[in-house]
Parts: structure tokens; sequence; C-alpha cells
């Protein structure tokens, strides 16, 4: 899992991927304890990587500490958490939207349909194999991401990446009572289409649309 000797990343970046990558992929399941040492020694790392990256994972929401008890995954989200999440991005992800037709280019465009095309090809296997699993995450993470940077507004993208461990957590969650990739797989492209049109408004309909729909979904399940 660690890259071969000789690589400027550090270790701590390292550690930061492999236990996401474990957090999406189940390995290591909600609430389910991070003992440092044990840690160490799977990983075959020393302790102070680990920790710099798990201190970067409680920030993202994904990790909680507790005192006297060390870290811990995120247990599961509540009911109210799940509304919770939905209204903050409803809030930031429509304008984020809008302002991203406004600003279109060509290569944000074309960077933009390659992450929908990979969503697409995630659709089918998100639900039944992990590597679907992880394609899709990925796929939605950079899709929501490339919409937010090119928006324009540094702030909101600011408040945007702030949201993005617990995004992230709705992701993982949503694995428990499947993903609905085959859903929101249509949402992604009525989003492009419309960015792509120039149409900020439709934008912002269509990702309104996409993230009440992925609420209702995981909420139903």
């Amino acid at each position: 899992m660690i890259e071969q000797p000789g690589t400027k990343r550090p270790i701590a970046d390292q550690m930061y991927d492999v236990l996401l990558q474990q957090f999406m992929s189940g390995d290591r399941g909600a609430g389910q304890s991070l003992n440092i040492g044990a840690l160490s020694r799977e990983l075959d790392v020393s302790q102070t990587p680990l920790r710099e990256a798990l201190a970067r994972l409680e920030h993202t929401g994904l990790v909680e500490r507790e005192a006297l008890r060390g870290y811990r995954v995120a247990p599961m989200m509540t009911r109210l958490e799940v509304q919770q999440l939905m209204e903050a991005r409803l809030v930031l992800e429509p304008t984020l939207a809008e302002q991203a037709a406004l600003r279109k280019t060509d290569e944000f465009i074309s960077a933009l349909r390659d992450t929908v095309d990979e969503f697409h090809q995630s659709a089918a296997l998100a639900d039944v194999a992990a590597e679907g699993f992880n394609q899709y995450w990925r796929s939605d993470d950079r899709f929501h991401m490339l919409i937010a940077a090119q928006a324009g507004n540094p702030f909101l993208a600011i408040a945007y990446t702030a949201l993005g461990g617990q995004i992230q957590r709705f992701r993982l969650f949503s694995k428990l009572g499947r993903t609905g990739a085959k859903f929101a797989a249509p949402e992604h492209s009525s989003i492009l289409d419309a960015i792509a049109s120039g149409d900020g408004p439709a934008a912002a309909a269509a990702m309104r649309e996409h993230v009440i729909g992925a609420t209702e979904r995981l909420l139903e399940a």
C-alpha cells in the first residue's frame, strides 16, 4: 500500500488515502475502532504519519475521536443528519452549478463529461462489487468538485470543500442501503447537459433535483 522509497509524497498523505479507501470499500465499517498501534503494525508505518492522517480524516467528519478511547470510523448518519446535510448542499450546490454553467469552458466540459461517463460505467456494479462502488464514489466526488471549482467563487468552493467529508460519509453509508447509482447517473447527465448549454437556471434546477433525489433514496433505503 505504501509507495516505493524515493517518492516525494509524504507518508501521511499515503496513509490518508489508504484509510479513506478502506472506509469506502467497507474494510473498516461505521463505528469501528481505529487503534493507532494496531494500524501501525498492520500498515507497517510509524505512528506519527498515522496520527496526522487520522487527524485530517477527523476534520472531514469521516473519523471521530473520543476522549480516552482514541479514534473510530464515524458512525452511520442519523436521518436528521442526512436531512440537514441535504439542506446545506441545497444552499451551495445549485448556485455552484448555475455559476459553473455561466463560466463553462471546453476543457471543463470535457473533464465533466469524463466523470459522467465513468459514473455511468460504475452504475451497474456500484451495489454488487467493491470495484464498482469505488469507481462510483470517486467519479461522483470529482463531478461535484469540478463544478465547485468552475463556479469561480473561492468562498463558495471552500464552503463546499468543508462539506466534503460529510458528503463522503453520505456516500459511504448509502452503500448499506444501495447507492441508487442507476438513478443518479441520468441526473448527472441532466446537470452536464444544462451546464454544457450554458443554461444556469436549468443547471441549478437539475442539481437541486439530484441532491434531493439522492437524499430521498438513502432515507427510503
